[in-house]
């Protein structure tokens, strides 16, 4: 297996890694109507409003936090998805804490009639994959331990696509209790 971008561009740049504890701290989206991206993601997937400025913006979280994700109109309210064929955000991945968490999600992505676009198994996680109401893509996952993900003899990352049992990830996600009203 070659080798990752990471090691080849520290290597030739003569910089060290990133600090691990890096992390992505929140998504701004652009959408054409605020109610109708706030109906997708508090109403269908559980986000909770933290601040609302009229029908130019929205700032939604899990757990309190002051946004994971911002929702914004200033240059596209009443838009359109862009054409394919161009650059932009390929999908915002939102992490889920446990395979039943995700089988939650699931459950309300059907209960609210929203299709799923694919589901998969990468070894190192699983992932359901879906467009919100600007077309925006939107994955939703969890992550296996580390001591799970799937591993070449030599070590490297043998990550898979592998089909995504659904059936068996809403059974898990009936065996545990669903997270109260304002929790994470």
């Amino acid at each position: 297996m070659s080798e990752g971008a990471g090691e080849r561009d520290n290597r030739e740049s003569g910089r060290g890694s990133i600090d691990p504890g890096v992390d992505i701290g929140h998504v701004h989206l652009k959408v054409a109507d605020i109610d109708r991206s706030l109906a997708f993601y508090c109403d269908v997937l559980g986000f909770e409003l933290q601040q609302r400025m009229g029908d130019q913006a929205a700032f939604i979280s899990a757990g309190g936090y002051h946004h994971h994700i911002g929702l914004n109109t200033w240059e596209s309210r009443g838009g359109s998805p862009p054409p394919a064929g161009t650059t932009g955000l390929y999908h915002v991945a939102i992490r889920y804490p446990s395979r039943a968490a995700l089988g939650d999600a699931l459950r309300r992505l059907i209960a609210a009639g929203i299709p799923l676009e694919g589901a998969s198994d990468h070894g190192v996680s699983e992932a359901l994959y879906l467009k919100d109401p600007d077309s925006n893509g939107v994955e939703l996952y969890w992550d296996r331990p580390q001591s799970e993900w799937p591993r070449t003899p030599d070590g490297q990352l043998a990550m898979v696509g592998a089909a995504l049992d659904l059936p068996e990830l809403l059974r898990e996600a009936d065996s545990v209790e669903p997270a109260p009203s304002g929790s994470a």
